[in-house]
């Protein structure tokens, strides 16, 4: 079975920076990714200050995490960005970050992206929510 995903951009709503407003998965098993961190495989934070390290990071981290599934980033259906920040470029600088990285394909279905005030762990910067729709 191959799974089948759509993703739309109703005429109706406003133009998006390259994900869609809707994405629908038609059938199969979907994978929830747990919020992933910048941590590294010791649990400690890489790029203390950094939100370039810590996308980075974050991108590696989530690779594996697919790649435990047997997924890769256009099996993506949904992610969430937080960025722990206030400022309209920080947003947008991790954003570009992660939409040129190799997670990149990710981004183009339903995503959200959110400054925050506080994440987990101190000094946290960045985390994303991705969930995965799962090949046959």
């Amino acid at each position: 079975m191959t799974e089948k995903i759509t993703r739309i951009n109703p005429e109706r709503l406003h133009a998006t920076p390259g994900y869609h407003h809707v994405t629908v998965v038609e059938s199969g098993r979907t994978a929830h990714l747990a919020g992933q961190c910048p941590l590294d495989r010791q649990g400690e934070l890489v790029g203390a200050g950094s939100f370039e390290e810590q996308t980075d990071q974050v991108v590696a981290n989530a690779l594996t995490a697919l790649a435990a599934v047997d997924a890769r980033p256009h099996h993506v259906v949904r992610s969430v960005i937080y960025v722990r920040s206030d400022e309209r470029e920080a947003l947008a600088a991790v954003w570009t970050r992660l939409t040129d990285s190799a997670l990149g394909p990710a981004f183009t279905t339903a995503s959200t992206l959110l400054g925050v005030a506080q994440l987990g762990f101190p000094g946290q910067l960045v985390e994303l929510d991705l969930t995965a729709a799962l090949p046959g």
